[in-house]
C-alpha cells in the first residue's frame, strides 16, 4: 500500500470520524446544561463498566479481524467462512456481556455509591451485544481497506445519539437520575441503527466464492483477537476502577467528588481525547497496512508503515494538544457557559493539566495498532498494564490530598498515557529490529546450508565443481 493510498483510507474514516465527533461534542453542550455536574457524573460513571464489558466482547475485534482479512485477501483465501465463524462467536460474547453488565448492576452501584446508577447499567447493557456485533462487520470492511462503511456507521450513532438523548434529558429534565438512564438508552438505540446499516451494506456487496481453503474455526479467530482485547481491555478497566478509587479519595476532603469527577472524566478528558478519537482513523487504516506488508514477508516496509502512520497522528495532534493548552479557557467558556465559575475555572486547570496527553493518547492508540498489525498485540498490553499501574500508584499518592484533589488525577492520567506511549515505540521500533537480525541470520544459515548440500552433490556427481560464472568444468 503506496503514502498516497494509506492517506486516502486515513481521510475517509477520518472525515466521518471528525463529523461523528463533532456532532458528538456539540451534543454535550446542551447535554452538559439540562443533566448538569451531578447527572453528567452519573452518565460518565455508568460509562466505565459499559466500556470494560464492551472490551471483554467486542473491542480489539476490528483490529484483529481485519489483520485476517488482510491475510487473506493477501493470500487469495478470503470465502466467506471467516465472517460467518466470527459473527456467531461475538454474539454470544455480546449476549455474554449484556447478561453480565445486568447481574453486576446491583453491586457496582453500591460500590460507587450511587443506587441511581442501576437503571443507567440496565439502559446500556443491551448495546454490548450489539456493538460486539458491528465490531466484526467494521473489522471485514477496514481489512478490505475499505473504510466508509466504518466512518457512516459511526456517523449514523452519533446522529441517532444525540437526537434520542436530546429529547429524553429534555423530557424528564425535573429528575435527573431518571433523565440520565434515559439519555443512555438512547446509546442502545445508536447501536441497533449502526448495525443495521453495516448488515444490509454486507449483504448488498458480499458474494460467495468457492475457494479451496480450510473453514475458518471460532478458536483461530478467539486467538488472534485475544492479545488485541486485552490490550484494549486495560485502559476502560482503570477507568471503571478510577470511577470508584478517585471519587472515594476525593470523599475524603470533599463533599462534591461525583461532581468533580463528573468534570474530569466528562469535560477535561471528553476533549483530551477528541484528537486521539480522530486519529483512530489512522489506527485502522495502520492494521491492513503493516499487516499486509508482515504477510508479504517484508518486515522492513511494515516497520516503515508504523512510523510513518505515527508521524501523521503526531503532527496532527501534537497542534491540538498546544490548542486545548493555549485556549483552554475560551473553550471552556464556550462549550458549558452555564457552568458555576468555580467550576469553569477548575475545568480550565484540568483542560490545561490534560492537554498533553491529546498527543501521547493519539500516539498510543496508533502505536498499538501497528503491533496489531505486525501480530504483536501482547506488547501493547504489557505496556498498558504498566502505565496503568503507575497512574494507580499517583492516584493514591495525589487525590486523596485536599492541596492536590482531582488535579492529581489528571497528573496520573498524563504519566499513564506518557509510559504507554514510550513502551509502545520501544516495542515497535527496537523489537522490529532485533526480529530483523535474527531473520537475517536464519537467511544467511540457510545459505550456508545450501551451498553445504550444493558441494555434496558436486562431489557425487564426479568432482564437478561450479564456475563463478555457472559454468561446469569436469577434472582432467
Amino acid at each position: 500500500m503506496q503514502h498516497k493510498t494509506f492517506l486516502k483510507s486515513v481521510a475517509v474514516i477520518t472525515a466521518g470520524t471528525l463529523f461523528a465527533k463533532a456532532i458528538g461534542a456539540i451534543y454535550r453542550i446542551p447535554l452538559m446544561g439540562i443533566l448538569g455536574g451531578y447527572g453528567m457524573g452519573l452518565y460518565h460513571m455508568a460509562y466505565p463498566l459499559f466500556l470494560v464489558l464492551l472490551t471483554f466482547s467486542s473491542a480489539g475485534i476490528p483490529s484483529a479481524f481485519s489483520r485476517m482479512i488482510a491475510d487473506e485477501r493477501a493470500r487469495s483465501a478470503e470465502d466467506g467462512s471467516t465472517v460467518k465463524t466470527a459473527l456467531g462467536l461475538f454474539a454470544l460474547l455480546g449476549a455474554a456481556g449484556s447478561l453480565a453488565m445486568c447481574l453486576f448492576a446491583p453491586e457496582m452501584a453500591h460500590l460507587q455509591g450511587d443506587e441511581a446508577l442501576v437503571n443507567c447499567y440496565l439502559a446500556l447493557a443491551p448495546s454490548v451485544f450489539f456493538v460486539a456485533l458491528i465490531a466484526v462487520f467494521r473489522g471485514y470492511f477496514q481489512g478490505k481497506n475499505d473504510m466508509l462503511p466504518t466512518a457512516l456507521s459511526e456517523i449514523t450513532e452519533q446522529v441517532v445519539k444525540a437526537a434520542a438523548g436530546l429529547f429524553f434529558a429534555f423530557r424528564f429534565r425535573e429528575e435527573p437520575a431518571k433523565a440520565v438512564a434515559c439519555t443512555l438508552a438512547a446509546v442502545t438505540l445508536s447501536e441497533v441503527c449502526a448495525l443495521v446499516f453495516l448488515a444490509l451494506r454486507y449483504r448488498g456487496e458480499w458474494r460467495p466464492r468457492r475457494l479451496n481453503t480450510r473453514p475458518t474455526h471460532a478458536s483461530q479467530i478467539l486467538s488472534a483477537a485475544f492479545p488485541v482485547m486485552a490490550a484494549a481491555a486495560l485502559l476502560p478497566l482503570s477507568q471503571t476502577v478510577d470511577s470508584i478509587v478517585i471519587v472515594r479519595l476525593l470523599a475524603r476532603h470533599t463533599a462534591r467528588a461525583v461532581s468533580l469527577y463528573g468534570l474530569f472524566s466528562g469535560g477535561a478528558l471528553g476533549l483530551v481525547n477528541l484528537p486521539a478519537t480522530v486519529c483512530c482513523g489512522l489506527a485502522a487504516a495502520s492494521v491492513p497496512a503493516v499487516s499486509s506488508a508482515f504477510a508479504r514477508g517484508d518486515r522492513e516496509e511494515g516497520r516503515r508503515r508504523a512510523v510513518y502512520a505515527l508521524a501523521v497522528a503526531l503532527a496532527l495532534s501534537i497542534p491540538c494538544a498546544l490548542g486545548l493548552y493555549l485556549f483552554a479557557r475560551p473553550i471552556t467558556g464556550i462549550l458549558y457557559p452555564a457552568l458555576p465559575e468555580g467550576d469553569r475555572a477548575l475545568l480550565v486547570s484540568l483542560i490545561r493539566t490534560t492537554s498533553v496527553s491529546a498527543a501521547t493518547l493519539a500516539g498510543v492508540e496508533t502505536l498499538a495498532a501497528s503491533l496489531t498489525g505486525m501480530g504483536r498485540a501482547k506488547y501493547a498490553a504489557l505496556s498498558m498494564l504498566a502505565a496503568v499501574i503507575a497512574k494507580f500508584i499517583l492516584q493514591f499518592l495525589l487525590v486523596g490530598s485536599a492541596r492536590f484533589s482531582i488535579l492529581g488525577a489528571a497528573a496520573a492520567a498524563n504519566i499513564c498515557y506518557l509510559i504507554a506511549f514510550s513502551l509502545d515505540l520501544f516495542y515497535t521500533v527496537k523489537k522490529e529490529r532485533t526480529g530483523k537480525r535474527h531473520d537475517s541470520d536464519r537467511r544467511a544459515r540457510r545459505g550456508r546450508r545450501r551451498s553445504d548440500a550444493q558441494g555434496d552433490r558436486d562431489v557425487e556427481r564426479g568432482g564437478q565443481s561450479v564456475c563463478a560464472d555457472g559454468g561446469m568444468l569436469k577434472k582432467s
